[in-house]
């Protein structure tokens, strides 16, 4: 996943660092500099802490860099995940609906993330993610995207 991130995003600079905030996993903080210069990223980890399985606090730690405290959370990650397990059946835990081949799963996925980036009106504003984004100026449609010839 980091190797494939690292080759999608622009490099970090001292001057545009890597703004990145997971949970208590502490194998983030062996794997992500082996990505990406420690100087170059403000990383924060929220730790929840949980009292006979009942969430009674949360901890934010600076990892690596200055991260505004007030920046570090993961909820943005854990919504799309349930949004994810909502609209994607092969994700639902405890389901029959499951994919046989990985290759199935990626493809599944892929197709939920175009129609949510480029055919979801993003909360009946007129746009989607991707025009918000600038990186589209229409919502597609289902004719569009199954009629669309891709040119490499």
């Amino acid at each position: 996943m980091l190797s494939i991130l690292s080759s999608r995003i622009e490099t970090p600079t001292e001057n545009n660092k890597l703004e990145i905030y997971t949970d208590g996993n502490d194998d983030y903080e062996y794997t992500l500099p082996v990505y990406f210069s420690p100087d170059r990223m403000d990383y924060g980890q929220l730790v929840k802490i949980r009292k006979n399985g009942t969430l009674v606090g949360k901890e934010k730690r600076i990892i690596f860099g200055n991260p505004d405290p007030k920046k570090i959370e993961t909820t943005d990650v854990e919504n799309f995940n349930g949004i994810l397990r909502e609209r994607v059946g092969r994700l639902v835990r405890k389901t029959k609906c499951f994919s046989k081949k990985k290759s199935k799963l990626n493809d599944a996925i892929n197709l939920f993330q175009f129609y949510w980036n480029f055919m979801n009106n993003f909360h009946r504003r007129g746009s989607s993610p991707a025009m918000l984004e600038g990186l589209e100026d229409h919502i597609w449609s289902w004719h569009e995207f199954l009629t669309c010839t891709y040119a490499a």
